[in-house]
């Protein structure tokens, strides 16, 4: 057993049964009905941080530490965070000792990476857990001493806590996202027979000291984490409440992961966080009084402007410079973060992805009001403008909430303008899910009713692909640089890969003249530079002739 001392009021072992647990209480009783009806409070960043500055932050296990390492299996699940996330679990319980296994009945442990932004994404951990109850009982009856290990990681962990140990008694461990160096003993922890979880966020674990192992080995693309968190608390979104407070890895941290990446062969990175351009790395002394960053003209925050720091675009220069022949994106920022030397920046590199991402969320000031995102329909087109103007032939993608929250038909019909007004290359469309804690659960009525919210979630879907599909018709009878990825999962007579602007492109698999060698004939492998000719386009694909193999410092020199 653990000293009483290192027990924390978010961090405990729960055993067994119902009554070993402290229930928490939040729900549509405690909510007001009525026009005239007081409101409760909505959270703020106090809500989740209270108390944490006092707390201690259990210290990481050292390796070999417990003995009971064996073969664990990782199961993936929502954004590019979360795949990020499996890799830093992995390096860590790699570390000390595990073994991976692609194959589940071989697993001694099974840890499902969870996402939970929407509803439907925690369904379908729920039924994948029911799936492994009955994998757990046949363990349990071939090898009644080597039982079947369960863990729930991730937001999902954080959200629910020890809710999902009640509800299911198969799981032996939830681990927040702040407390993946905590697993190794969870995981003892749950050999004994004991539930375990650790779910307290963390005011600046960024895993800076911890190289994820990459888990498609041989892969042409990887995930950079370069900070956790978010404090922009729009009212309808739960990732404060899930990964804490922004904080932002030492850029010498990115910078010594980027550099083994390249020697590793890997030719396209992407700096993911909550909110990756506002990135501020305090680590070093002398830049902590720093100016702070201009936000984009009309665009506002709930928080006060944070001084001192470096910021975002010194990491873009600085990432951009490791290796020419590597691409580098970044993902998913916020439209209030894009300064002028940013996207000056992006337009001087030619290896920084001319595509940007650009959540709008709504195409109607009001409800970007009520979705407390800090900038009106007006500010958002003039950004757009803006940023076709600085960087030319730029692709855009953006997030869209179909029903929030006192949406009307009107509203529905803002937004739909809106994506016929900036004509994005991709789309990620959603309907609104209500989710516990945030502003919007607390304070708003979810009162668009649920056929009325796939309704509208249909036409935006379908006027997103009409003008994606015009915007890569654009591209038809052009060059476009590709980087390839592999076979195409449809016909294994055609290659795959994916261009600048992070559209698919297939091409046939033949032999092509390698311009950047002697001229002579090759086949492109994962991993090459190619320059295709695009011969048709949809709203999600091009097809092109392969046209030769080349390098991404020639194109762009050529181009």
């Amino acid at each position: 057993m653990l000293p009483r001392g290192r027990a924390l009021r978010a961090l405990r072992l729960l055993r067994s049964g119902p009554g070993a647990a402290r229930r928490t209480s939040c729900g549509a009783g405690q909510r007001a009905v009525g026009r005239g009806a007081a409101l409760p409070a909505g959270p703020d960043l106090r809500h989740f941080l209270r108390g944490a500055a006092a707390e201690e932050t259990p210290p990481e296990v050292p390796p070999g530490s417990f003995s009971g390492a064996g073969t664990v299996y990782l199961e993936t699940y929502g954004c590019q965070m979360n795949v990020n996330d499996t890799e830093i679990a992995w390096a860590i319980l790699q570390k000390h000792g595990y073994r991976r296994t692609k194959e589940l009945d071989e697993a001694d442990v099974v840890l499902l990476v969870t996402c939970s932004v929407r509803e439907k994404a925690e369904q379908t951990i729920w039924n994948r857990l029911q799936h492994l109850k009955a994998l757990k009982a046949r363990r349990q009856q071939q090898a009644p001493g080597s039982p079947l290990r369960i863990g729930i990681l991730g937001c999902m962990a954080e959200r629910l806590k020890e809710k999902i140990l009640l509800r299911e008694k198969l799981v032996d461990v939830v681990a927040g996202p702040d407390a993946y160096r905590d697993l190794p003993r969870l995981l003892a922890v749950a050999e004994t027979g004991q539930q375990a979880a650790n779910v307290l966020l963390s005011l600046d674990e960024t895993y800076a000291d911890i190289l994820p192992v990459q888990t498609s080995a041989g892969g042409t693309t990887a995930f950079v984490s370069i900070m956790r968190g978010c404090d922009n608390m729009c009212s309808y979104c739960i990732v404060p409440f899930t990964r804490g407070r922004e904080r932002s890895r030492p850029i010498a941290s990115i910078l010594q992961e980027v550099r083994m990446l390249s020697d590793q062969g890997v030719k396209e990175v992407t700096l993911l966080g909550q909110n990756v351009n506002s990135f501020r790395d305090l680590s070093e002394v002398q830049f902590q009084s720093a100016a702070t960053p201009v936000l984009s003209r009309g665009f506002s925050t709930v928080y006060k402007a944070k001084p001192g720091g470096l910021r975002f675009a010194h990491l873009l220069d600085q990432v951009s410079r490791i290796d020419p022949e590597m691409r580098i994106r970044f993902t998913s920022p916020h439209p209030k973060d894009f300064p002028d030397e940013v996207l000056q920046l992006i337009q001087e590199r030619h290896n920084i992805c001319k595509q940007l991402h650009l959540p709008a969320q709504s195409g109607s000031t009001r409800v970007l009001e009520a979705m407390r995102r800090g900038y009106t329909r007006e500010a958002y087109l003039e950004l757009v403008q803006h940023v076709r103007e600085s960087i030319p032939g730029v692709s855009l993608s953006s997030d869209f909430i179909a029903g929030f929250c006192g949406e009307t038909e009107e509203d529905h019909q803002q937004t739909v303008s809106l994506l016929q007004e900036v004509r994005y290359n991709v789309g990620f469309l959603f309907a609104y899910s209500r989710r516990e804690k945030t502003r919007a659960y607390h304070r708003l009525q979810d009162d668009v009713p649920a056929d009325v919210k796939q309704r509208r979630l249909q036409e935006l879907i379908a006027v997103c692909r009409e003008e994606a599909a015009r915007a890569n018709g654009a591209m038809v009878g052009q060059t476009q640089l590709v980087l390839v990825e592999g076979p195409s999962k449809r016909s294994p007579s055609e290659l795959c890969g994916r261009n600048d602007s992070n559209i698919k492109v297939i091409f046939p698999d033949a032999e092509t003249e390698d311009v950047a060698g002697c001229g002579a004939l090759v086949r492109a492998q994962p991993g090459d530079y190619v320059l295709v000719k695009v011969t048709s386009a949809s709203s999600q694909t091009l097809k092109g002739v392969l046209l030769c193999r080349t390098t991404l410092a020639r194109a762009a020199a050529s181009g």
